[in-house]
């Protein structure tokens, strides 16, 4: 029997932090962390290691307590942590009887789907199972506890190519069918092309960059060309590269103004979320941006 879902209203929030700060002893793992991010939305929590990601999943998550500010999320949470953790003792079935004992809504037949769709077995012990084995009995417990949203800490570090790819062809497949809201933390940007519609750029414990995809790459160009001081355009520079004779810019346009046309010796080309997160966080290591 298929239930029809209700559309999801995308301008409900579905993650909120307001002014989010971590400390652990006198060092802040966040630091004035504001966002919200709307209900059926995949968002991409990207930065590099040591950045904050897992701390702000696992205090969104109520498992750990903010130091300043507030965060929640709406409806029923869901948190696969990176360790992807199960009992060695137990069986897939074991850990599906166990989150149907501690989930108070609990979908059997969803959670045996995922496992059955990676050819999971049910009745080996987990400790016996590979590491992206025991991530997959991890995703299906999550998904079976049919959350409002899913958090998931570097979600596919276990996995070899093939499971990637099919991995997140499943959890696209849940949004559309279940309207759930998905927040995956990595620092491999180049797991995100196709996946992700959202992103959340952290750098040093802050908050560098948060919004639509589509729209913050929408606002920048890169524009390559003779060696130069200064870009074709209007707008602000985020990352200027030069070799002898050539000059390559990436440009945040002004907002509302339409997109300039460049002539002469100038290419222009879009921007690629890679190009975007890479440039953004080299200008916060040379300190150009706080």
């Amino acid at each position: 029997m298929i239930t029809a879902v209700e559309p999801v209203d995308r301008t409900a929030i579905a993650v909120r932090a307001q002014a989010l700060g971590k400390r652990y002893r006198n060092k802040w793992a966040l630091r004035e962390c504001t966002f919200d991010l709307p209900a059926g939305r995949v968002a991409a929590l990207v930065g590099a290691n040591g950045a904050g990601k897992t701390t702000l999943m696992t205090v969104l998550a109520g498992l750990l307590d903010a130091d300043e500010g507030s965060a929640g999320a709406t409806g029923r949470v869901a948190f696969v942590s990176q360790e992807k953790p199960v009992y060695r003792h137990f069986s897939a079935a074991d850990m599906l009887r166990l989150g149907a004992h501690l989930n108070v809504v609990w979908d059997e037949a969803r959670a045996r789907r995922w496992l059955a769709r990676f050819e999971i077995p049910l009745d080996k012990a987990c400790g016996k199972l590979s590491g992206g084995q025991q991530a997959q009995v991890a995703f299906a417990l999550a998904i079976g506890s049919r959350p409002s949203v899913l958090m998931l800490d570097e979600p596919l570090a276990n996995l070899d190519p093939l499971a990637r790819r099919e991995v997140t062809a499943e959890l696209l497949s849940e949004v559309d069918e279940t309207g759930m809201t998905v927040l995956l933390s990595t620092h491999v940007v180049a797991e995100l092309a196709g996946v992700a519609d959202y992103l959340l750029l952290l750098a040093h414990g802050r908050l560098l960059a948060g919004g639509d995809l589509d729209e913050l790459l929408g606002r920048h160009v890169s524009y390559t060309g003779p060696r130069s001081d200064v870009p074709p355009a209007l707008g602000d520079v985020v990352e200027a590269r030069h070799t002898g004779n050539q000059s390559t810019f990436l440009v945040e346009l002004p907002e509302g103004q339409p997109r300039p046309v460049v002539a002469g010796q100038w290419t222009e080309r879009p921007l690629t979320l890679e190009d975007y997160v890479l440039a953004q966080l080299e200008a916060t290591r040379k300190g150009a941006r706080a």
